[in-house]
């Protein structure tokens, strides 16, 4: 078994679409989350096992705080935590203080509908995929459910532990159970990629690099 850190550090090497390619081709599995999330910074990557939570608009507070904190405190090393929103459009789920708080917990990136406090977030270096921006804060207007059990994002379901890769592609999920087959597959495509493009900067027509065990 590849140790965490390890797997989490070859995974960074590769990209979203290589990635991708294998769980469709080889695993029959479409990992794609929705494609409107992007990187705070635009050319952000992200990778880590998902720790997930859930929320939605709800105007009780009651427990709200404890919850919040309960969360950061459950956040390990080289997680990503991975909000579903329930769609929520009106407030920001992760701002300044969350991200301070989950570096000290050796989070990796979050995921999450609203962001806000950009300008301290951003330079924390801290890797957050988002639907907006928003200065509209959780408090009576949205409220965290649980954590650490599956959540819906998109058509993809993320269990706690799926690993979780972000580029600027997008972003993809993959089953824990198979995250070592699909690393070790997806290493060998850009050796693959680089022939294909000798091949096309050779002069070689599209027809003939196909023949060759191209594609494009």
């Amino acid at each position: 078994m590849i140790p965490v850190p390890e797997m989490r550090s070859r995974f960074l090497t590769l990209f979203t679409a290589a990635v991708n390619d294998v769980l469709r081709f080889e695993h029959k599995l479409n990992g794609a989350l929705p494609s409107s999330f992007r990187g705070l910074r635009g050319n952000d990557r992200l990778c880590g096992r998902a720790f997930t939570v859930k929320g939605g608009p709800d105007l009780t507070t009651d427990g709200e705080f404890e919850m919040r904190a309960q969360m950061l405190e459950a956040l390990g090393a080289d997680d990503v935590v991975i909000w579903d929103c329930t769609g929520d459009t009106v407030t920001a789920q992760w701002g300044e203080v969350m991200t301070l708080a989950a570096i000290r917990r050796g989070c990796r990136g979050a995921v999450v509908n609203g962001v806000r406090d950009v300008d301290r977030v951003i330079p924390q270096d801290f890797p957050v995929f988002h639907h907006y921006t928003t200065s509209t804060g959780m408090l009576g207007r949205f409220r965290m459910y649980h954590y650490q059990k599956p959540v819906l994002m998109g058509e993809i379901t993320v269990r706690p532990g799926d690993w979780i890769l972000g580029d600027q592609d997008g972003l993809i999920a993959i089953p824990q159970e198979i995250a070592e087959r699909v690393l070790l597959a997806a290493e060998a495509i850009p050796l693959k990629e680089k022939g294909i493009l000798q091949m096309v900067e050779s002069g070689m027509k599209p027809t003939e690099v196909v023949k060759n065990g191209g594609y494009f």
